[in-house]
């Protein structure tokens, strides 16, 4: 099958450290060549690929957000050079980009699926109007959030569990792993290691959008000894840290699409605790990988049971249901899905 994938262009494919959409377009698209699939890859050019790479622009925007005088534009250059890409005889295109490429997805004669992998926006009912092509969420409680229509399946992600260190052995430490932002949770999880007199590690990007939150209400309650604050976790950091842990806290804030932190935590062994919001409750096997509670008080007791958890059947559970593997598979099952199923909007297609 001759497949183009479209990653963001806003971090490298894959990414050194945050960007959870990177990491799935990468982990699928070398899943896909390594079965023999002719896959082109449009992302940034520091980006690293077995495929074909067509990088429009020579490195990723995150680092230029503040300094490029327009980086919109980089971004509509993305989208315009894939698009163009998509006219060289293509059985499928693969969407990650979100709903500016879904907006322009009529330039493209092949069929498109795009995987959304955050929430929808405010004309996303709008530019539906216009797609042409089909799109799938990444978890049944991120589906409930769309419309029917063009919604053609739920594909959950996988990921590397060979390249996660499991690790029976637990150290007296918690551990928060994720952006410093409000709807994360950071201040939750700080609350929560102090009523139980634990300490906390943290560890995650700080945004230009969440600075000011980070240095007014995060920063001035991090002591260096309890509350830690190690910066960003690059991906060898971040599983040395995983495999130690004695838990992992999703104080969520927000209804979290997916959350992959829960995935690897889970493979190195690291159960999780977590707030039921968003995709929790289908990750987290309550009571054997983890427990997913209500609210702080919840996940105080939670805690103070995580003993009752086996390192061992948190790992099983990730190497059953989230592996590189089942989530390929999943893809190429929608991949024929779509390029059977007719045309959406054919006459704005049409024009």
């Amino acid at each position: 099958m001759r497949i183009l994938q479209i990653a963001p262009p806003w971090e490298a494919t894959p990414p050194p450290a945050y960007g959870g959409t990177e990491l799935v377009v990468s982990l699928l698209t070398e899943e896909l060549v390594r079965r023999g699939h002719d896959v082109t890859l449009v992302a940034s050019g520091d980006s690293h690929t077995a495929a074909r790479l067509l990088a429009p622009y020579p490195q990723s925007l995150r680092g230029l957000v503040e300094t490029l005088p327009a980086p919109e534009t980089v971004e509509w250059l993305h989208i315009a050079t894939a698009l163009r890409e998509a006219a060289n005889d293509y059985d499928i295109v693969h969407n990650h980009g979100g709903e500016l490429t879904m907006l322009f997805g009529t330039q493209s004669p092949a069929p498109i699926l795009t995987t959304i992998h955050g929430i929808p926006g405010p004309v996303f009912n709008q530019v539906l109007q216009f797609y042409p092509g089909y799109f799938n969420c990444i978890s049944e409680s991120h589906a409930r959030k769309f419309p029917a229509d063009g919604r053609i399946g739920v594909v959950l992600h996988g990921i590397d569990t060979d390249t996660f260190p499991f690790q029976s052995e637990r150290e007296d430490y918690l551990l928060y792993l994720s952006r410093m932002s409000p709807e994360k949770g950071p201040l939750q999880a700080i609350e929560l290691a102090r009523r139980l007199g634990k300490r906390l590690l943290m560890a995650g990007k700080v945004s230009h959008v969440d600075r000011k939150f980070y240095e007014s209400e995060v920063e001035p309650l991090v002591d260096g000894k309890q509350i830690v604050f190690l910066g960003e976790a690059d991906s060898v950091y971040k599983r040395k840290l995983y495999r130690a842990a004695s838990c992992v806290l999703m104080p969520l804030q927000w209804e979290e699409p997916f959350g992959l932190v829960m995935v690897e935590a889970m493979a190195c062994g690291a159960p999780v605790v977590a707030l039921r919001r968003g995709s929790a409750p289908e990750l987290i096997v309550d009571g054997q990988t983890g427990f997913v509670v209500d609210d702080v008080d919840g996940m105080v007791d939670a805690v103070r049971r995580i003993g009752e958890i086996r390192p061992e059947d948190c790992r099983q559970h990730v190497v059953t249901n989230f592996s590189v593997e089942r989530m390929a598979d999943d893809y190429l099952r929608l991949y024929e899905k779509v390029m059977r199923s007719p045309i959406r909007n054919a006459e704005a297609a049409a024009v």
